[in-house]
């Protein structure tokens, strides 16, 4: 399924089949530069808020009983639940938006995801942000690139691990109430795997998305999407991996 050389009309001329080469990689390429150029804004707007500043319109800091905690001001919190918001539109209105607007959108969602990983910053040491997320990125690459290459079918896998991911946004609500360190141990172990697996599915199906037949709105679509997925994959990887192995302030 993930073989597109299979998709290729047999006896059609060599030349067909290297233009969709061609073109997939080309497609598959501007994805990732997308969701790179998302990634890379994402954390210049975090260190921007966590090291000037700006921080105090977001949170407040204190020391209780000799422990770190970081409170989230009215604007902190509009700031956290807004990406919520941006994602849904962009989702649900990609089909009404032009290549331009819907890459705007993309790059201001991705900014806005830069307040929430200032939390990181703020609570874990920088020694282990760099470590976690050299790890995240060594993890994704290799499942996005066993995606890409795999010749195996990934949809069930995918679907499995869509229900997991709904499991873990069921776990997380009720721990809002429970304040369970075991919860929330456990919630991280299996968002690692979830997010993990999702890496090589998601790849393999924006893969499969690409058509030699896309015009450019459409394809331009398509790679913005597909670098949506492959950011939230990423991102959420790094904030599971925080949660298990980053060593607070």
């Amino acid at each position: 399924m993930a073989d597109f050389d299979n998709r290729i009309i047999r006896g059609a001329p060599a030349t067909g089949i290297q233009s969709m080469d061609a073109g997939l990689r080309a497609y598959m390429l501007r994805v990732y530069n997308y969701m790179l150029a998302g990634l890379g804004l994402t954390g210049a707007v975090a260190w921007a808020v966590a090291n000037t500043p700006v921080q105090q319109y977001f949170f407040v800091q204190q020391i209780v009983n000799g422990q770190y905690r970081l409170g989230l001001t009215i604007l902190g919190m509009v700031a956290i639940f807004a990406p919520l918001g941006l994602v849904l539109w962009l989702s649900m209105g990609i089909n009404r938006l032009s290549v331009t607007a819907a890459r705007a959108m993309f790059l201001v969602y991705a900014a806005s995801i830069g307040i929430s990983v200032a939390t990181i910053l703020l609570m874990y040491t920088g020694q282990s942000v760099a470590q976690v997320f050299f790890i995240t990125a060594a993890t994704f690459g290799a499942m996005s690139l066993w995606g890409y290459t795999t010749k195996r079918d990934l949809t069930g896998m995918g679907h499995f691990m869509m229900m997991g991911l709904i499991g873990i946004i069921i776990a997380m609500v009720v721990n809002m109430f429970m304040h369970s360190s075991m919860i929330q141990f456990l919630v991280s172990i299996i968002g690692v795997i979830v997010f993990t697996g999702l890496t090589a599915y998601d790849t393999q199906s924006i893969k499969e998305s690409y058509s030699i037949n896309d015009d450019g709105t459409v394809a331009g679509k398509k790679a913005i999407m597909g670098a949506l997925r492959l950011y939230l994959d990423f991102i959420n990887l790094f904030f599971m991996l925080m949660r298990l192995m980053g060593n607070r302030r």
